[in-house]
């Protein structure tokens, strides 16, 4: 007799998403130790002897086309500063075209001058401005310079050395604060020191001088040193802060002569250039050849 059939025993079979998850693991794993070598090739590769993907003769060669390359170019940038400078002159601006007139300015260095000229510490600020200013112009320092001819240029343009003409403080009188060491502000006649812009090469026409009026009905006396408040011709022209390096520039002092009646009212001044063909009519500018400033006494 047969015997009974046995059902049919078959090798059990992993699941299939098992077998899928394995695999991807796999794949994961291996994708991670390609990536690490990939990375590790890029900065070296044994293999083929290649650093950050180039070898060290082509590594060489990129080095010296670059060192060349900004070689040449710092060469050029050399060569064309140096051929420039070779045009330049180095006490006069190639181009000062802008400032072919002088503007003026005053000390104290205020558009408006205010103070009880009973109390000194209202204006000690001012006085104090015009010391610094009259110091290079002290007489023991001026002696050391020479002795120009009065209205005439001083050209000095084949000179090495250029000289110095003297303008002493002692020739603005009562401005100069040594008979006055208040320059007048203490007894309500306040000094101004005006003086102009330098400019190289500049020779200015005629017999320039510094004019000032009041803006009022009535006219305020004043009273001008160097007398007339002339500028001198000697001391133009200048040669520039390198080769003129102790060179001062010629001021003139106006006192206003103010009386009681004149206190405690603003005056307006305005100073201008005159005699001279220098320009101080220039509606665009205020400050060529010209300045204003507002002077007000306290009782």
């Amino acid at each position: 007799m047969s015997s009974p059939q046995e059902p049919n025993q078959e090798p059990k079979e992993e699941p299939k998403e098992e077998v899928k998850e394995e695999k991807k693991e796999e794949k994961k794993e291996e994708k991670k130790e390609d990536k690490n070598e990939s990375w590790k090739d890029f900065f070296y590769n044994p293999r083929t002897g290649e650093f950050m993907g180039r070898t060290a003769s082509s590594w060489g060669l990129i080095l010296l086309f670059y060192l060349v390359f900004y070689g040449f170019l710092a060469g050029m940038f050399t060569l064309t500063m140096w051929v420039m400078l070779q045009t330049l002159d180095e006490n006069v601006p190639r181009y000062q075209d802008r400032v072919a007139n002088p503007g003026l300015v005053i000390r104290p260095h205020a558009a408006e001058i205010s103070f009880n000229h009973s109390d000194s510490t209202n204006y000690n600020q001012y006085i104090q401005q015009l010391h610094d200013l009259l110091q290079n112009y002290n007489d023991s320092l001026q002696e050391q310079n020479d002795l120009c001819l009065v209205g005439e240029y001083t050209e000095q343009d084949d000179e090495p050395i250029k000289k110095v003409c003297q303008f002493k403080r002692s020739t603005l009188r009562q401005c100069s604060g040594l008979p006055d060491t208040s320059f007048g502000y203490a007894e309500g006649k306040p000094c101004i020191i005006i003086k102009m812009n330098r400019i190289i090469g500049l020779k200015p026409r005629g017999d320039p001088y510094i004019n000032c009026t009041a803006k009022r009905d009535t006219p305020l006396q004043m009273q001008y040193f160097p007398s007339e408040g002339r500028l001198d011709k000697m001391f133009f022209p200048y040669y520039g802060k390198k080769a003129h390096p102790d060179y001062v520039q010629p001021v003139v002092a106006v006192q206003l002569l103010l009386t009681k009646e004149d206190y405690n009212v603003e005056q307006t001044i305005e100073c201008k250039i005159e005699g001279t063909d220098l320009r101080n009519n220039d509606d665009r500018d205020r400050f060529m050849g010209r300045v204003t400033f507002r002077v007000k006494v306290l009782e």
